[in-house]
């Protein structure tokens, strides 16, 4: 379990390695055809910083190579934002006496339908707050069957699960599973997570080896910008993300970098502030580091960041995104879990998209590959 491998690795010592790192180790990354952990520490230091045109030269060209002019679309739906977490950044976290909403079976075939109507969208992420007596496996099971009927793709991105209970939604018909460890600082992470299921550090940072061990065939990972050094947390991903492809390398990558935006939850600040220069210089050395991840991102980004990031390393964004339960249909004035920044209509992306010499693609898999 990745649990064990982070026992041997120091989170100071790997901030320091970063924070020590020279315009000669920069170099050394960028002329290497395959970078190791150390060229990424290189990558996302502050010596790398004057390079960044070099290194969004590099990602273009990595990205072409692999993924070709095409940018994979996804919508996200929220089935509930009911949870028994205290998650401190999040609106969703039980102490805020909002009201909770868990679709029913018909109001999600309602949205469902509704999704269709926007874009011929055939990739969809299904969202939960942690509830697992309201919305537990059996929920998300039955919620899996009604969504098969109208998308090729069906991704999750729910309470992490035992490996059982992964696989039996793989019979559902689940492609993927979307997971963030928000901080792998395990001495800080019960600041942020005080109570719930979640604040097991290790249940959570090991769901990727359960999900692996089940089959699932595509997993996705993030880290939250705002909780802890960015350099240090990212550094971290990467080197789960090399465990994960070594251990489990039938299975397909997604990364995410999602920067803390503000939500209904007694006012929590982020601790750090990734600038737009930061989240392209990660973006970079991510797709240097790795030519065939997938990185994504969602609607918490800004329009300019995205259409201009679109062309030098994400493959994959969303659009038109609600991030409340029934956003699109049912409940549009339920409790959100953040404010989305990129406000545009699908149609709008995906022109700009095409603005950008793009091709925005709607679908990217069937469930006859299952």
């Amino acid at each position: 379990m990745f649990s064990d491998e982070l026992k041997k690795i120091s989170w100071n010592e790997i901030a320091k390695i970063i924070k020590n790192k020279t315009n000669a180790d920069v170099c050394r990354a960028l002329s290497k055809d395959k970078c190791d952990i150390d060229d990424f520490m290189a990558l996302v230091s502050t010596a790398a910083e004057p390079y960044l045109e070099q290194m969004a030269a590099l990602s273009h060209r990595y990205t072409m190579e692999r993924f070709g002019k095409t940018i994979s679309m996804f919508i996200p739906l929220y089935l509930t934002n009911s949870c028994v977490n205290g998650c401190v950044y999040c609106g969703f976290h039980s102490k805020n006496k909002s009201k909770r909403t868990i679709l029913t079976y018909e109001e999600m075939e309602n949205e469902f339908k509704a999704i269709k109507r926007l874009a011929p969208f055939e990739n969809l992420l299904m969202v939960t707050g942690e509830n697992p007596v309201l919305a537990g496996v059996p929920y998300i099971a039955k919620s899996l069957d009604i969504a098969k009927k109208y998308f090729s793709s069906l991704k999750i991105e729910v309470m992490p699960l035992d490996t059982c209970e992964y696989a039996e939604l793989v019979k559902h018909g689940l492609t993927g599973v979307i997971c963030f460890q928000e901080t792998y600082n395990r001495d800080r992470y019960g600041i942020y997570h005080p109570y719930g299921k979640k604040s097991n550090f290790e249940w959570r940072v090991n769901g990727f080896d359960r999900m692996g061990m089940a089959g699932v065939h595509t997993i996705g990972m993030g880290v939250l910008i705002g909780l802890e050094d960015w350099r240090t947390d990212c550094t971290m991903m990467a080197l789960h993300l090399r465990y994960l492809q070594k251990h489990y390398w039938k299975t397909k990558y997604s990364v995410n970098f999602p920067r803390m935006r503000t939500s209904e939850n007694g006012g929590f600040q982020p601790n750090v502030i990734m600038s737009d220069r930061e989240l392209a210089q990660v973006t970079f050395a991510m797709r240097i580091f790795d030519h065939d991840v997938d990185i994504s991102y969602s609607t918490r980004e800004p329009m300019k960041m995205r259409d201009n990031m679109c062309k030098l390393g994400v493959t994959t964004m969303s659009a038109g995104s609600k991030t409340e339960p029934g956003g699109y249909y049912t409940y549009p004035q339920t409790l959100e879990q953040f404010h989305i920044s990129d406000d545009r209509s699908v149609a709008e992306v995906a022109t700009a998209i095409r603005n950008a010499g793009l091709e925005p693609v709607f679908k990217d898999w069937d469930m006859v590959l299952q």
